[in-house]
Protein backbone atom coordinates (compact mmCIF):
# COMPACT_ATOMS: atom_id res chain seq x y z
CA UNK A 1 0.00 0.00 0.00
CA UNK A 2 2.04 2.93 -1.30
CA UNK A 3 1.41 6.44 -0.04
CA UNK A 4 2.64 9.93 -0.81
CA UNK A 5 3.18 12.21 2.19
CA UNK A 6 3.78 15.92 2.51
CA UNK A 7 5.53 16.11 5.87
CA UNK A 8 3.11 17.07 8.57
CA UNK A 9 0.36 18.31 6.24
CA UNK A 10 -1.09 15.81 3.78
CA UNK A 11 -0.91 12.13 2.79
CA UNK A 12 -2.64 10.24 0.00
CA UNK A 13 -2.80 6.59 -1.06
CA UNK A 14 -3.73 5.99 -4.68
CA UNK A 15 -6.33 3.36 -5.58
CA UNK A 16 -5.30 0.24 -7.48
CA UNK A 17 -8.94 -0.53 -8.37
CA UNK A 18 -11.72 1.03 -10.42
CA UNK A 19 -15.40 0.92 -9.48
CA UNK A 20 -17.61 0.74 -12.56
CA UNK A 21 -20.33 3.33 -13.01
CA UNK A 22 -23.02 0.64 -12.92
CA UNK A 23 -21.64 -1.26 -9.91
CA UNK A 24 -23.90 -2.31 -7.03
CA UNK A 25 -23.38 -3.98 -3.66
CA UNK A 26 -25.67 -6.78 -4.85
CA UNK A 27 -22.98 -7.76 -7.36
CA UNK A 28 -21.07 -9.29 -4.44
CA UNK A 29 -23.86 -11.77 -3.75
CA UNK A 30 -24.59 -12.51 -7.41
CA UNK A 31 -20.93 -13.12 -8.27
CA UNK A 32 -20.35 -15.41 -5.29
CA UNK A 33 -23.56 -17.37 -5.92
CA UNK A 34 -22.37 -17.98 -9.48
CA UNK A 35 -18.69 -18.75 -8.80
CA UNK A 36 -18.70 -20.23 -5.28
CA UNK A 37 -22.26 -21.38 -4.48
CA UNK A 38 -21.14 -23.73 -1.69
CA UNK A 39 -19.13 -21.11 0.21
CA UNK A 40 -20.36 -20.98 3.84
CA UNK A 41 -21.17 -17.28 4.07
CA UNK A 42 -22.90 -17.34 7.47
CA UNK A 43 -23.40 -19.48 10.53
CA UNK A 44 -26.73 -19.05 12.30
CA UNK A 45 -27.29 -19.91 15.98
CA UNK A 46 -29.67 -22.85 16.38
CA UNK A 47 -30.42 -24.74 19.63
CA UNK A 48 -27.15 -23.77 21.29
CA UNK A 49 -25.09 -24.58 18.19
CA UNK A 50 -24.56 -23.23 14.70
CA UNK A 51 -26.01 -24.09 11.30
CA UNK A 52 -24.32 -23.21 8.02
CA UNK A 53 -25.80 -20.96 5.32
CA UNK A 54 -24.21 -21.19 1.87
CA UNK A 55 -23.98 -18.11 -0.30
CA UNK A 56 -26.34 -19.80 -2.79
CA UNK A 57 -28.96 -20.16 -0.04
CA UNK A 58 -28.35 -16.59 1.06
CA UNK A 59 -28.72 -15.27 -2.50
CA UNK A 60 -32.01 -17.13 -2.99
CA UNK A 61 -33.40 -15.69 0.26
CA UNK A 62 -32.24 -12.20 -0.66
CA UNK A 63 -34.04 -12.32 -4.01
CA UNK A 64 -37.22 -13.77 -2.48
CA UNK A 65 -37.36 -11.06 0.20
CA UNK A 66 -36.63 -8.37 -2.38
CA UNK A 67 -39.67 -9.53 -4.34
CA UNK A 68 -41.69 -9.32 -1.14
CA UNK A 69 -40.58 -5.74 -0.59
CA UNK A 70 -41.61 -4.86 -4.14
CA UNK A 71 -44.98 -6.55 -3.61
CA UNK A 72 -45.36 -4.46 -0.43
CA UNK A 73 -45.14 -1.25 -2.43
CA UNK A 74 -41.44 -0.43 -2.15
CA UNK A 75 -40.30 1.48 -5.23
CA UNK A 76 -36.79 2.05 -6.51
CA UNK A 77 -35.13 4.70 -4.36
CA UNK A 78 -37.56 4.27 -1.45
CA UNK A 79 -36.27 4.04 2.09
CA UNK A 80 -36.78 0.88 4.13
CA UNK A 81 -35.80 1.08 7.80
CA UNK A 82 -34.27 -1.66 9.95
CA UNK A 83 -34.45 -1.51 13.76
CA UNK A 84 -32.85 -4.62 15.18
CA UNK A 85 -29.95 -5.92 17.18
CA UNK A 86 -27.15 -7.69 15.32
CA UNK A 87 -28.40 -10.92 13.78
CA UNK A 88 -28.29 -12.83 10.48
CA UNK A 89 -31.58 -11.30 9.31
CA UNK A 90 -30.09 -7.78 9.51
CA UNK A 91 -27.63 -8.53 6.71
CA UNK A 92 -30.19 -10.64 4.84
CA UNK A 93 -32.77 -7.84 4.71
CA UNK A 94 -30.07 -5.24 3.99
CA UNK A 95 -29.10 -6.99 0.76
CA UNK A 96 -32.76 -7.59 -0.10
CA UNK A 97 -33.44 -3.85 0.18
CA UNK A 98 -30.55 -3.16 -2.20
CA UNK A 99 -31.77 -5.87 -4.57
CA UNK A 100 -35.17 -4.15 -4.66
CA UNK A 101 -33.39 -0.94 -5.66
CA UNK A 102 -34.18 0.73 -2.34
CA UNK A 103 -32.13 2.39 0.42
CA UNK A 104 -31.63 0.97 3.94
CA UNK A 105 -32.26 3.32 6.86
CA UNK A 106 -30.34 2.03 9.88
CA UNK A 107 -31.89 2.57 13.34
CA UNK A 108 -30.07 1.44 16.47
CA UNK A 109 -32.04 -1.14 18.43
CA UNK A 110 -31.38 0.96 21.55
CA UNK A 111 -32.97 4.09 20.07
CA UNK A 112 -35.66 5.90 22.03
CA UNK A 113 -39.05 6.70 20.53
CA UNK A 114 -38.15 10.35 19.82
CA UNK A 115 -34.95 9.31 18.05
CA UNK A 116 -36.77 6.72 15.93
CA UNK A 117 -39.55 9.20 15.14
CA UNK A 118 -37.12 11.80 13.85
CA UNK A 119 -35.30 9.25 11.65
CA UNK A 120 -38.52 7.84 10.20
CA UNK A 121 -39.97 11.31 9.54
CA UNK A 122 -36.81 12.85 8.15
CA UNK A 123 -35.97 9.89 5.90
CA UNK A 124 -39.50 9.42 4.60
CA UNK A 125 -39.28 5.71 5.32
CA UNK A 126 -41.79 3.62 3.37
CA UNK A 127 -41.56 0.34 5.30
CA UNK A 128 -40.16 -0.40 8.77
CA UNK A 129 -38.86 -3.78 9.94
CA UNK A 130 -38.26 -4.18 13.69
CA UNK A 131 -36.90 -7.15 15.59
CA UNK A 132 -39.23 -7.77 18.51
CA UNK A 133 -41.94 -6.56 20.86
CA UNK A 134 -39.69 -4.04 22.59
CA UNK A 135 -38.88 -2.32 19.32
CA UNK A 136 -42.51 -2.50 18.22
CA UNK A 137 -43.51 -0.76 21.45
CA UNK A 138 -40.89 1.95 20.86
CA UNK A 139 -42.37 2.84 17.46
CA UNK A 140 -46.01 2.04 18.28
CA UNK A 141 -47.10 5.67 18.57
CA UNK A 142 -45.12 6.86 15.56
CA UNK A 143 -47.15 7.74 12.50
CA UNK A 144 -45.55 9.39 9.48
CA UNK A 145 -47.11 10.25 6.11
CA UNK A 146 -44.82 7.93 4.16
CA UNK A 147 -44.77 4.86 6.43
CA UNK A 148 -47.00 2.15 4.99
CA UNK A 149 -46.33 -0.73 7.34
CA UNK A 150 -44.27 -2.12 10.24
CA UNK A 151 -43.18 -5.78 10.28
CA UNK A 152 -41.55 -7.81 13.07
CA UNK A 153 -38.74 -10.31 12.57
CA UNK A 154 -39.84 -12.35 15.59
CA UNK A 155 -43.31 -12.65 14.07
CA UNK A 156 -42.18 -14.06 10.75
CA UNK A 157 -41.45 -10.90 8.75
CA UNK A 158 -39.01 -12.75 6.50
CA UNK A 159 -41.43 -15.57 5.70
CA UNK A 160 -44.26 -13.07 5.17
CA UNK A 161 -42.22 -11.08 2.68
CA UNK A 162 -41.15 -14.22 0.84
CA UNK A 163 -44.78 -15.30 0.57
CA UNK A 164 -45.88 -11.88 -0.69
CA UNK A 165 -43.22 -11.90 -3.38
CA UNK A 166 -44.21 -15.25 -4.80
CA UNK A 167 -46.04 -13.68 -7.73
CA UNK A 168 -43.29 -11.16 -8.59
CA UNK A 169 -41.37 -12.19 -11.72
CA UNK A 170 -37.57 -12.37 -11.89
CA UNK A 171 -37.71 -9.78 -14.66
CA UNK A 172 -38.87 -7.20 -12.11
CA UNK A 173 -35.65 -7.68 -10.14
CA UNK A 174 -33.70 -7.30 -13.38
CA UNK A 175 -35.46 -4.01 -14.02
CA UNK A 176 -34.70 -2.80 -10.50
CA UNK A 177 -31.04 -3.75 -10.90
CA UNK A 178 -30.86 -1.59 -14.03
CA UNK A 179 -31.95 1.42 -11.97
CA UNK A 180 -29.05 1.05 -9.50
CA UNK A 181 -25.52 2.31 -10.07
CA UNK A 182 -22.43 3.22 -8.10
CA UNK A 183 -23.83 6.70 -7.35
CA UNK A 184 -27.18 5.36 -6.07
CA UNK A 185 -27.90 5.85 -2.37
CA UNK A 186 -27.38 2.56 -0.52
CA UNK A 187 -28.00 3.56 3.07
CA UNK A 188 -28.95 6.40 5.39
CA UNK A 189 -27.12 6.30 8.72
CA UNK A 190 -27.94 9.02 11.20
CA UNK A 191 -25.28 10.67 13.33
CA UNK A 192 -25.47 10.17 17.09
CA UNK A 193 -26.78 13.66 17.69
CA UNK A 194 -24.25 14.50 20.41
CA UNK A 195 -23.95 18.04 19.04
CA UNK A 196 -27.52 18.60 17.83
CA UNK A 197 -30.31 16.90 15.93
CA UNK A 198 -29.05 13.75 14.13
CA UNK A 199 -28.12 14.23 10.48
CA UNK A 200 -28.74 11.57 7.85
CA UNK A 201 -25.47 10.53 6.20
CA UNK A 202 -26.09 9.31 2.65
CA UNK A 203 -23.67 6.58 1.62
CA UNK A 204 -23.73 5.30 -1.95
CA UNK A 205 -23.01 1.87 -3.36
CA UNK A 206 -19.65 3.25 -4.50
CA UNK A 207 -18.79 4.46 -0.99
CA UNK A 208 -19.38 1.04 0.59
CA UNK A 209 -17.79 -0.86 -2.30
CA UNK A 210 -14.69 1.34 -2.04
CA UNK A 211 -14.56 0.70 1.71
CA UNK A 212 -14.85 -3.05 1.12
CA UNK A 213 -12.19 -3.13 -1.60
CA UNK A 214 -9.73 -0.90 0.24
CA UNK A 215 -10.38 -2.67 3.54
CA UNK A 216 -9.65 -6.06 2.01
CA UNK A 217 -6.40 -4.79 0.52
CA UNK A 218 -5.30 -3.20 3.80
CA UNK A 219 -6.30 -6.13 6.04
CA UNK A 220 -5.76 -8.96 3.58
CA UNK A 221 -4.40 -11.29 6.27
CA UNK A 222 -7.72 -11.07 8.16
CA UNK A 223 -10.27 -10.43 5.41
CA UNK A 224 -9.39 -13.53 3.43
CA UNK A 225 -11.04 -16.63 2.00
CA UNK A 226 -11.57 -19.25 4.71
CA UNK A 227 -11.38 -16.92 7.70
CA UNK A 228 -14.20 -16.58 10.24
CA UNK A 229 -15.42 -13.83 12.53
CA UNK A 230 -18.08 -13.32 15.18
CA UNK A 231 -20.04 -10.12 14.56
CA UNK A 232 -21.39 -8.60 17.77
CA UNK A 233 -21.19 -4.83 17.21
CA UNK A 234 -24.44 -3.10 16.12
CA UNK A 235 -24.93 -3.43 12.37
CA UNK A 236 -26.67 -0.07 12.46
CA UNK A 237 -23.19 1.39 13.03
CA UNK A 238 -21.12 2.02 9.92
CA UNK A 239 -18.05 0.22 11.33
CA UNK A 240 -19.77 -3.16 11.68
CA UNK A 241 -21.66 -2.63 8.42
CA UNK A 242 -18.49 -1.96 6.46
CA UNK A 243 -16.75 -5.03 7.88
CA UNK A 244 -19.86 -7.09 7.12
CA UNK A 245 -19.71 -6.09 3.45
CA UNK A 246 -15.94 -6.60 3.32
CA UNK A 247 -16.24 -10.03 4.94
CA UNK A 248 -18.77 -11.31 2.42
CA UNK A 249 -16.74 -9.97 -0.49
CA UNK A 250 -13.60 -11.62 0.91
CA UNK A 251 -15.39 -14.96 1.54
CA UNK A 252 -15.10 -14.71 5.32
CA UNK A 253 -17.67 -16.77 7.23
CA UNK A 254 -19.66 -14.57 9.62
CA UNK A 255 -21.63 -15.56 12.70
CA UNK A 256 -23.83 -13.01 14.50
CA UNK A 257 -24.70 -12.36 18.11
CA UNK A 258 -26.07 -9.47 20.14
CA UNK A 259 -25.46 -11.09 23.55
CA UNK A 260 -22.33 -9.43 24.90
CA UNK A 261 -22.71 -11.15 28.28
CA UNK A 262 -21.71 -14.55 26.87
CA UNK A 263 -19.03 -13.54 24.39
CA UNK A 264 -16.35 -15.76 25.95
CA UNK A 265 -18.61 -18.80 25.56
CA UNK A 266 -19.45 -17.83 21.99
CA UNK A 267 -15.80 -17.25 21.14
CA UNK A 268 -15.07 -20.78 22.37
CA UNK A 269 -17.91 -22.14 20.23
CA UNK A 270 -17.24 -20.21 17.02
CA UNK A 271 -13.43 -19.81 17.30
CA UNK A 272 -13.14 -16.62 15.21
CA UNK A 273 -9.95 -15.87 13.29
CA UNK A 274 -10.44 -12.18 14.02
CA UNK A 275 -12.88 -9.92 15.81
CA UNK A 276 -13.90 -6.28 15.52
CA UNK A 277 -14.76 -4.16 18.51
CA UNK A 278 -14.86 -0.65 19.88
CA UNK A 279 -12.15 0.42 22.35
CA UNK A 280 -14.39 -0.09 25.39
CA UNK A 281 -14.55 -3.83 24.62
CA UNK A 282 -10.75 -4.10 24.62
CA UNK A 283 -10.65 -2.10 27.86
CA UNK A 284 -13.13 -4.51 29.45
CA UNK A 285 -11.12 -7.55 28.31
CA UNK A 286 -7.91 -6.10 29.78
CA UNK A 287 -9.51 -4.85 33.01
CA UNK A 288 -11.43 -8.09 33.48
CA UNK A 289 -8.30 -10.21 33.11
CA UNK A 290 -6.39 -7.95 35.48
CA UNK A 291 -9.18 -7.98 38.05
CA UNK A 292 -9.52 -11.76 37.90
CA UNK A 293 -5.77 -12.17 38.40
CA UNK A 294 -5.73 -9.87 41.41
CA UNK A 295 -8.80 -11.55 42.90
CA UNK A 296 -7.08 -14.95 42.66
CA UNK A 297 -3.84 -13.75 44.23
CA UNK A 298 -1.94 -13.65 40.91
CA UNK A 299 -2.02 -9.91 40.47
CA UNK A 300 1.75 -9.39 40.55
CA UNK A 301 2.29 -12.03 37.86
CA UNK A 302 -0.34 -10.44 35.62
CA UNK A 303 1.07 -6.95 36.11
CA UNK A 304 4.57 -8.14 35.24
CA UNK A 305 3.18 -10.00 32.21
CA UNK A 306 1.30 -6.89 31.07
CA UNK A 307 4.38 -4.69 31.45
CA UNK A 308 6.40 -7.24 29.50
CA UNK A 309 3.83 -7.44 26.70
CA UNK A 310 3.81 -3.66 26.37
CA UNK A 311 7.61 -3.43 26.44
CA UNK A 312 7.91 -6.22 23.86
CA UNK A 313 5.46 -4.47 21.52
CA UNK A 314 7.17 -1.11 21.95
CA UNK A 315 10.47 -2.77 21.07
CA UNK A 316 9.01 -3.94 17.74
CA UNK A 317 8.87 -0.28 16.69
CA UNK A 318 12.47 0.44 17.67
CA UNK A 319 14.59 -2.38 16.33
CA UNK A 320 13.20 -5.42 18.15
CA UNK A 321 13.37 -6.89 21.64
CA UNK A 322 16.64 -7.83 23.30
CA UNK A 323 17.47 -11.31 24.59
CA UNK A 324 16.26 -10.76 28.18
CA UNK A 325 12.95 -9.24 27.04
CA UNK A 326 12.41 -12.06 24.53
CA UNK A 327 12.96 -14.67 27.25
CA UNK A 328 10.58 -12.93 29.65
CA UNK A 329 8.02 -12.63 26.86
CA UNK A 330 8.31 -16.35 26.07
CA UNK A 331 7.79 -17.30 29.73
CA UNK A 332 4.72 -15.11 30.09
CA UNK A 333 3.38 -16.37 26.78
CA UNK A 334 2.99 -19.80 28.36
CA UNK A 335 1.83 -18.56 31.76
CA UNK A 336 -0.53 -15.70 30.79
CA UNK A 337 -0.83 -14.74 27.13
CA UNK A 338 -1.89 -18.19 25.91
CA UNK A 339 -4.80 -18.14 28.37
CA UNK A 340 -5.92 -14.73 27.14
CA UNK A 341 -5.82 -15.96 23.54
CA UNK A 342 -7.79 -19.05 24.58
CA UNK A 343 -10.50 -16.75 25.99
CA UNK A 344 -10.92 -15.39 22.45
CA UNK A 345 -11.48 -18.87 21.08
CA UNK A 346 -7.88 -19.93 20.56
CA UNK A 347 -7.63 -19.04 16.86
CA UNK A 348 -7.87 -15.26 16.98
CA UNK A 349 -4.79 -13.77 15.27
CA UNK A 350 -5.91 -10.16 15.20
CA UNK A 351 -8.62 -7.62 15.88
CA UNK A 352 -9.89 -4.45 14.28
CA UNK A 353 -10.74 -1.44 16.44
CA UNK A 354 -12.78 1.59 15.47
CA UNK A 355 -15.40 3.98 16.77
CA UNK A 356 -13.05 5.84 19.11
CA UNK A 357 -9.45 6.10 20.31
CA UNK A 358 -7.91 2.83 21.50
CA UNK A 359 -4.80 4.36 23.01
CA UNK A 360 -1.18 3.18 22.78
CA UNK A 361 -1.34 1.37 26.14
CA UNK A 362 -3.99 -1.12 25.00
CA UNK A 363 -2.55 -1.34 21.50
CA UNK A 364 0.84 -2.41 22.79
CA UNK A 365 -0.67 -4.81 25.34
CA UNK A 366 -2.73 -6.74 22.80
CA UNK A 367 0.07 -6.89 20.24
CA UNK A 368 2.34 -8.10 23.03
CA UNK A 369 0.04 -11.01 23.89
CA UNK A 370 -0.17 -12.10 20.25
CA UNK A 371 -3.47 -10.49 19.19
CA UNK A 372 -2.50 -7.28 17.40
CA UNK A 373 -5.29 -4.72 17.21
CA UNK A 374 -5.38 -2.92 13.87
CA UNK A 375 -6.74 0.46 14.83
CA UNK A 376 -8.27 2.66 12.18
CA UNK A 377 -9.97 6.01 11.96
CA UNK A 378 -13.09 7.17 10.22
CA UNK A 379 -16.60 8.47 10.67
CA UNK A 380 -20.03 7.61 9.35
CA UNK A 381 -19.35 10.22 6.65
CA UNK A 382 -16.31 8.24 5.47
CA UNK A 383 -18.06 4.85 5.32
CA UNK A 384 -16.01 3.75 8.39
CA UNK A 385 -12.21 3.55 8.06
CA UNK A 386 -10.32 6.07 5.97
CA UNK A 387 -7.00 5.19 7.65
CA UNK A 388 -5.87 1.97 9.30
CA UNK A 389 -2.82 0.24 10.70
CA UNK A 390 -1.92 -2.88 8.74
CA UNK A 391 0.38 -5.86 9.14
CA UNK A 392 3.11 -4.19 7.08
CA UNK A 393 2.37 -0.58 8.10
CA UNK A 394 1.72 -0.56 11.84
CA UNK A 395 2.58 2.15 14.33
CA UNK A 396 0.80 1.62 17.65
CA UNK A 397 -0.55 4.87 19.05
CA UNK A 398 -1.52 6.13 15.60
CA UNK A 399 -4.55 5.25 13.46
CA UNK A 400 -2.44 4.29 10.47
CA UNK A 401 -2.18 5.62 6.92
CA UNK A 402 -4.99 6.16 4.37
CA UNK A 403 -6.55 3.13 2.75
CA UNK A 404 -6.38 3.08 -1.05
CA UNK A 405 -8.12 5.88 -2.90
CA UNK A 406 -8.17 8.32 0.02
CA UNK A 407 -6.28 11.28 1.42
CA UNK A 408 -5.83 13.06 4.76
CA UNK A 409 -4.90 16.69 5.28
CA UNK A 410 -4.24 18.62 8.49
CA UNK A 411 -5.71 22.14 8.37
CA UNK A 412 -3.95 25.18 9.81
CA UNK A 413 -5.96 24.88 13.04
CA UNK A 414 -5.16 21.17 13.38
CA UNK A 415 -8.49 19.83 12.09
CA UNK A 416 -8.40 16.53 10.19
CA UNK A 417 -9.73 16.81 6.63
CA UNK A 418 -10.60 13.81 4.45
CA UNK A 419 -11.06 13.21 0.74
CA UNK A 420 -11.56 10.07 -1.34
CA UNK A 421 -13.71 7.23 -2.59
CA UNK A 422 -15.18 6.40 0.82
CA UNK A 423 -16.17 9.98 1.69
CA UNK A 424 -19.88 10.82 1.39
CA UNK A 425 -21.35 13.49 -0.87
CA UNK A 426 -23.73 15.10 1.60
CA UNK A 427 -26.35 14.90 4.32
CA UNK A 428 -29.95 13.92 3.60
CA UNK A 429 -32.07 17.01 2.90
CA UNK A 430 -29.62 19.26 4.75
CA UNK A 431 -27.81 21.54 2.34
CA UNK A 432 -26.57 23.88 5.08
CA UNK A 433 -24.84 21.07 7.02
CA UNK A 434 -23.43 19.66 3.78
CA UNK A 435 -21.97 23.02 2.75
CA UNK A 436 -20.39 23.44 6.18
CA UNK A 437 -18.86 19.94 6.22
CA UNK A 438 -17.68 19.72 2.61
CA UNK A 439 -15.58 22.64 1.40
CA UNK A 440 -12.97 22.76 -1.36
CA UNK A 441 -13.45 19.02 -1.98
CA UNK A 442 -12.46 18.14 1.62
CA UNK A 443 -14.63 16.80 4.44
CA UNK A 444 -14.07 18.65 7.71
CA UNK A 445 -14.25 16.00 10.43
CA UNK A 446 -14.25 18.17 13.55
CA UNK A 447 -11.41 16.02 14.91
CA UNK A 448 -7.96 17.34 15.71
CA UNK A 449 -4.88 15.41 14.66
CA UNK A 450 -1.37 15.33 13.28
CA UNK A 451 0.58 13.50 10.59
CA UNK A 452 4.11 12.28 11.10
CA UNK A 453 6.70 12.32 8.33
CA UNK A 454 5.76 8.80 7.24
CA UNK A 455 2.09 9.69 6.83
CA UNK A 456 0.72 8.04 9.98
CA UNK A 457 -2.26 9.90 11.43
CA UNK A 458 -2.72 10.54 15.16
CA UNK A 459 -6.00 11.84 16.59
CA UNK A 460 -5.55 14.24 19.50
CA UNK A 461 -9.12 15.30 20.26
CA UNK A 462 -12.23 16.99 18.94
CA UNK A 463 -12.46 20.71 18.24
CA UNK A 464 -15.77 21.01 20.09
CA UNK A 465 -14.53 18.98 23.07
CA UNK A 466 -11.44 21.03 23.83
CA UNK A 467 -11.66 22.41 27.37
CA UNK A 468 -10.36 25.92 27.91
CA UNK A 469 -9.66 26.60 31.58
CA UNK A 470 -10.13 29.99 33.20
CA UNK A 471 -6.38 30.50 32.80
CA UNK A 472 -6.71 30.01 29.02
CA UNK A 473 -5.09 26.56 28.89
CA UNK A 474 -6.41 24.26 26.16
CA UNK A 475 -6.98 20.71 27.43
CA UNK A 476 -7.92 17.73 25.26
CA UNK A 477 -9.83 15.37 27.58
CA UNK A 478 -9.55 12.10 25.61
CA UNK A 479 -5.93 11.11 26.43
CA UNK A 480 -6.43 11.51 30.19
CA UNK A 481 -9.77 9.68 30.07
CA UNK A 482 -8.19 6.82 28.14
CA UNK A 483 -5.45 6.45 30.76
CA UNK A 484 -7.89 6.53 33.68
CA UNK A 485 -10.16 3.87 32.19
CA UNK A 486 -7.21 1.49 32.38
CA UNK A 487 -7.92 1.12 36.09
CA UNK A 488 -10.26 -1.84 36.75
CA UNK A 489 -12.39 0.11 39.24
CA UNK A 490 -13.15 2.90 36.76
CA UNK A 491 -16.07 2.24 34.46
CA UNK A 492 -16.41 5.59 32.70
CA UNK A 493 -14.95 9.02 33.31
CA UNK A 494 -15.23 12.52 31.92
CA UNK A 495 -12.83 15.42 32.28
CA UNK A 496 -14.46 18.76 33.13
CA UNK A 497 -13.10 22.25 33.65
CA UNK A 498 -14.26 24.48 30.81
CA UNK A 499 -13.92 28.10 32.00
CA UNK A 500 -13.02 26.78 35.45
CA UNK A 501 -9.85 27.42 37.48
CA UNK A 502 -8.65 23.80 37.25
CA UNK A 503 -9.35 20.42 35.64
CA UNK A 504 -11.49 17.83 37.44
CA UNK A 505 -13.03 14.47 36.56
CA UNK A 506 -16.35 12.69 37.03
CA UNK A 507 -15.91 8.94 37.56
CA UNK A 508 -18.30 5.98 37.55
CA UNK A 509 -17.40 2.62 39.07
CA UNK A 510 -17.08 -0.61 37.12
CA UNK A 511 -19.79 -2.91 38.47
CA UNK A 512 -17.91 -6.05 37.45
CA UNK A 513 -14.82 -5.07 39.42
CA UNK A 514 -16.52 -4.17 42.70
CA UNK A 515 -17.25 -7.68 44.09
CA UNK A 516 -13.58 -8.67 43.91
CA UNK A 517 -12.49 -5.35 45.38
CA UNK A 518 -14.94 -5.80 48.29
CA UNK A 519 -13.54 -9.27 48.99
CA UNK A 520 -9.92 -8.11 48.93
CA UNK A 521 -10.65 -5.23 51.26
CA UNK A 522 -13.16 -7.01 53.55
CA UNK A 523 -15.94 -4.59 52.62
CA UNK A 524 -19.25 -6.17 53.57
CA UNK A 525 -22.45 -6.05 51.54
CA UNK A 526 -24.10 -3.65 53.99
CA UNK A 527 -21.77 -0.92 52.67
CA UNK A 528 -23.88 0.46 49.84
CA UNK A 529 -22.68 1.61 46.45
CA UNK A 530 -23.42 5.16 47.53
CA UNK A 531 -21.22 4.64 50.60
CA UNK A 532 -18.41 3.27 48.44
CA UNK A 533 -18.15 6.51 46.46
CA UNK A 534 -16.75 8.19 49.60
CA UNK A 535 -15.10 5.16 51.22
CA UNK A 536 -11.52 6.02 52.18
CA UNK A 537 -9.94 2.88 50.67
CA UNK A 538 -11.73 3.16 47.33
CA UNK A 539 -11.18 6.92 47.06
CA UNK A 540 -7.48 6.42 47.81
CA UNK A 541 -7.17 3.83 45.04
CA UNK A 542 -8.90 6.08 42.51
CA UNK A 543 -6.80 9.06 43.58
CA UNK A 544 -3.64 6.98 43.10
CA UNK A 545 -4.76 6.18 39.53
CA UNK A 546 -5.39 9.88 38.91
CA UNK A 547 -1.95 10.75 40.32
CA UNK A 548 -0.31 8.28 37.94
CA UNK A 549 -2.20 9.76 35.00
CA UNK A 550 -1.23 13.27 36.02
CA UNK A 551 2.44 12.37 35.55
CA UNK A 552 1.80 12.10 31.78
CA UNK A 553 0.43 15.62 31.30
CA UNK A 554 1.45 19.18 32.10
CA UNK A 555 0.65 20.77 35.46
CA UNK A 556 -2.10 22.89 33.89
CA UNK A 557 -3.75 19.76 32.39
CA UNK A 558 -3.50 17.66 35.58
CA UNK A 559 -6.69 16.66 37.40
CA UNK A 560 -6.97 18.47 40.73
CA UNK A 561 -10.25 17.02 42.04
CA UNK A 562 -12.33 13.89 41.49
CA UNK A 563 -16.02 13.16 41.95
CA UNK A 564 -17.00 9.48 42.16
CA UNK A 565 -20.61 8.80 41.19
CA UNK A 566 -22.87 5.97 42.27
CA UNK A 567 -24.72 6.04 38.94
CA UNK A 568 -23.73 4.05 35.88
CA UNK A 569 -23.47 5.59 32.40
CA UNK A 570 -25.16 3.50 29.71
CA UNK A 571 -26.94 3.81 26.39
CA UNK A 572 -30.24 3.29 28.17
CA UNK A 573 -29.68 6.15 30.62
CA UNK A 574 -28.50 8.41 27.81
CA UNK A 575 -24.87 9.16 28.62
CA UNK A 576 -23.37 6.84 26.00
CA UNK A 577 -23.92 6.47 22.27
CA UNK A 578 -24.46 2.99 20.77
CA UNK A 579 -20.72 2.82 20.08
CA UNK A 580 -20.13 3.60 23.79
CA UNK A 581 -18.81 7.12 23.25
CA UNK A 582 -19.58 9.80 25.81
CA UNK A 583 -22.39 12.25 25.19
CA UNK A 584 -20.58 15.06 26.98
CA UNK A 585 -23.40 17.57 26.80
CA UNK A 586 -25.79 15.04 28.35
CA UNK A 587 -23.38 14.23 31.17
CA UNK A 588 -22.78 17.91 31.90
CA UNK A 589 -26.50 18.59 32.03
CA UNK A 590 -27.38 15.57 34.19
CA UNK A 591 -24.52 16.11 36.62
CA UNK A 592 -24.44 19.89 36.71
CA UNK A 593 -24.95 19.83 40.49
CA UNK A 594 -21.94 17.56 40.99
CA UNK A 595 -19.76 19.71 38.73
CA UNK A 596 -20.83 22.85 40.57
CA UNK A 597 -19.97 21.18 43.88
CA UNK A 598 -16.44 20.44 42.66
CA UNK A 599 -15.75 24.13 42.16
CA UNK A 600 -17.73 25.53 45.08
Amino acid sequence: MGSTAIAGREVETKASYVIAEGASLTDIVDDLARTSPDFIAFRRPVDGGWTDVTVAEFAAQVRAIAKGLIASGVQAGDRVALMSATRYEWTLVDYAIWTAGACTVAIYDSSAADQARWILEDSGTKLLIVENERHAATVAEISTPDLLETLRLDQGAVDALIERGGAVADSVLTERRAEVGAATSATLIYTSGTTGRPKGVVLTHENLLAEALSGRLALSHLLADGKTTLMFLPLAHVFARAIAVSSLAAKVTVAHTSDWSTLTTQFASHKPDFILAVPRVFEKVYNGAKQQAHDSGKGKIFDLAADTAIAWSEAQQSGGAGLVLRLKHAVFDKLVYSKLRAALGGRCTGAVSGGGPLGARLGHFFRGIGVPVFEGYGLTESSAAVTVNTLSHMRVGTVGIPIEGNAVRIAEDGEVLLRGNVVFNGYWKNEAATAEALTDDWFHTGDLGSLDDDGYLSITGRKKEIIVTAAGKNVSPAPMEDTLRAHPLIGQCMIVGDNKPFVAVLITLDRDALPGWRDRNNITADITLEDLTTHALLVAEIEAAVADSNKKVSKAEAVKKIRILSADWTQETGELTPKLSLKRAVVLEKYATEVTAIYS
